[in-house]
């Protein structure tokens, strides 16, 4: 028998049913990973944001007694993930179920602290949101913001290039300051002799136990195509379900980028629109353990 009971996750994020992003993107890849995804609806969309016009039903009113249903269950869970909070007012709640899983021995927590990209906020998110967002980093063990969300987490001014390792560095000191122990910050590019951008980087700060002292590392992955929607949320549910399977931090940055740039890469070569994301179903394969296939 080459298969065990799969680790499980409880996944906090938005549903969008047309445009592969959050739930529909993380769901299948976690399932492909061998990891048992239980979501949490923070809002249910016909179509991302990204998008002209969308339909949007907020899920905050139907979010205690959800919860509290799992509560009467006795679920504990081998992870938490936290994407995509409709609002401000679900950070509390999401507080209050991480703290409680955390008493029933939950080790992991890993929140993505989806904000914005480009150095924008996405239209749902609010300066207050962005606020109270920093709280519920607290309780992270790894955190995946783009550069944008790392710049807003700390007040950085954001620049779309340019970033030296050092000021990288100062960045994810001050993140590491909140808490997590494991950091990657993606977003990051990087210009060819030639002019244009070529790669794309994930800067990875990780603080040793021993000592307390930061271990910082780049990973650099081709260009394959041009920016779509939905890899933060691939890039996050694949770090999250190596974590809780307990895969090195490094390496499952470095699978994450290069399967959303095998992806990417497919998506362009088939003619697929930005704005419907990346072709991830052809190469769910390439996710399962080697040691599960």
């Amino acid at each position: 028998m080459n298969y065990r009971i799969p680790p499980r996750v409880a996944m906090f994020n938005s549903f969008a049913g047309y445009g592969r992003c959050s739930t529909t993107e993380a769901v299948p890849i976690l399932s492909a990973m061998r990891v048992q995804a239980c979501p949490v609806p923070t809002a249910v969309y016909s179509n991302h944001t990204g998008f002209p016009s969308y339909y949007c039903h907020d899920f905050t009113g139907q979010l205690p007694d959800y919860l509290s249903q799992w509560e009467r269950l006795g679920l504990a869970f081998d992870g938490i993930y936290v994407g995509l909070l409709g609002q401000k007012e679900q950070i509390p709640v999401v507080a209050d179920f991480i703290r409680q899983q955390r008493q029933r021995g939950c080790p992991l927590v890993l929140i993505d602290p989806i904000m914005g990209d480009h150095g924008n906020t996405y239209r749902p998110v609010s300066p207050e949101y962005c606020e109270e967002i920093k709280e519920l980093v607290r309780l992270a063990d790894i955190i995946t913001p783009n550069i944008t969300e790392a710049c807003l987490l700390t007040g950085v001014r954001y620049k779309d290039n340019g970033w030296r390792q050092e000021e990288l560095v100062d960045i994810c000191e001050k993140l590491h300051a909140f808490g997590p122990d494991k950091i990657a910050v993606t977003g990051l590019q990087r210009r060819s002799p030639q002019g244009y951008y070529d790669s794309f980087i994930n800067f990875v700060s990780q603080r040793r136990p021993e000592s307390g002292s930061l271990e910082t590392t780049s990973t650099v992955t081709r260009t394959a195509g041009p920016s779509r929607h939905g890899t933060g949320d691939i890039f996050a549910a694949i770090v999250a379900g190596d974590a809780v399977r307990g895969e090195d931090f490094v390496a499952s940055v470095e699978k994450a980028a290069s399967f959303i740039s095998l992806c990417i890469h497919a998506s362009d070569e088939l003619g697929i629109p930005e704005s419907d994301g990346i072709c991830f179903e052809n190469f769910l394969d390439a996710l399962i353990p080697r040691d599960e296939s």
